[in-house]
């Protein structure tokens, strides 16, 4: 087995782009595989990937393309940037409000493209080749917490038109106390108000189908 690439490597690389590689569950997700299917890919070097600092693996989006032309012809090319579909990524520790969230959009039926990320970290490393157009997230998370991952993405300008969601048990007073939110960010109190939500994911559809079109 070819053990993945270092970050030195990598970064130093002169055709390096940030915005050209994802994380594994993204990765799985495009190429309609298990993250440990993924994991085993990259490990014998069917796919090319490096290893951040942290140890988190990250995969060259060129690599997979390579991939499904090589094992799936007809397939040719991953679309990593679908026009008819409202791109969702949402960020929750919680293994069962995840699971909530993930009954709850499967139900409305819409034409929607979840991405579920465990941590704030995960999520970091991932908006900038999924470019979401809506990103739900929790606040109080280990590690890096939604606030600071907030101000990251704002800092990106590709990332200017990404709607946000803010769903957290924290009262506004105390997140204002932690930074606040920018101030196009809805923030909403749990328990969560899934009508709500789905009024302005179907509003956002729409939107987004127009705009495209």
């Amino acid at each position: 087995m070819r053990e993945p690439k270092s970050f030195e490597a990598a970064i130093t690389a002169a055709d390096f782009s940030s915005e050209d590689y994802c994380g594994t569950s993204y990765a799985a997700k495009l190429l309609g595989l298990s993250v440990a299917t993924v994991q085993s890919l990259v490990e014998k070097g069917e796919i090319e990937a490096w290893k951040t600092l942290g140890g988190h693996r990250r995969i060259a989006l060129q690599s997979i393309n390579a991939y499904l032309a090589k094992s799936s012809p007809q397939l040719s090319k991953v679309d990593t940037d679908p026009k008819h579909r409202l791109r969702v990524l949402m960020v929750e520790d919680d293994e069962n409000t995840r699971e909530l969230y993930r009954c709850q959009f499967e139900d409305w039926d819409l034409p929607v493209d979840c991405t579920f990320m465990p941590s704030a970290l995960e999520a970091m490393m991932d908006i900038a080749s999924m470019r979401p157009d809506l990103l739900i997230t929790d606040l109080s998370m280990p590690g890096v917490d939604g606030i600071e991952m907030l101000k990251a993405c704002k800092r990106n300008q590709q990332l200017h038109d990404m709607q946000i969601v803010v769903i957290s048990g924290l009262a506004p007073e105390a997140v204002q106390a932690r930074g606040g939110l920018p101030p196009e960010a809805h923030l909403l109190q749990k328990p969560i108000n899934f009508d709500w939500l789905h009024g302005y994911v179907t509003a956002l559809v729409t939107a987004n189908r127009k705009w495209r079109q």
